[in-house]
């Protein structure tokens, strides 16, 4: 195996393994309130897509992905003032 398959691997199950916790710990919350994704959420989402798959030209693919942690974020403070 090379390296970079090694990553991927390696990747493939940190993602399983974080997602086996999620479907288990999700019915453990006592707190069953509904978490909407809201519209600034999915563009987040979106830009850090976009910007993984246009990684290939660095300039472009990093700043797509900045673009999209500073949406993320600003959603995140926009949820906890609300909330």
């Amino acid at each position: 195996m090379e390296a970079s398959q090694i990553y991927i691997l390696i990747s493939l199950v940190g993602f399983l393994i974080i997602t086996i916790l999620m479907i288990f710990l999700r019915g453990e919350s006592k707190n069953k309130r509904k978490k909407i994704i809201t519209p600034l959420t999915s563009l987040a989402f979106g830009f850090v897509l976009t910007g993984i798959i246009f990684s290939s030209i660095k300039l472009v693919g990093y700043s797509l992905m900045g673009i999209g942690i500073v949406f993320a974020i600003v959603d995140m403070v926009e949820r906890l003032r609300l909330g």
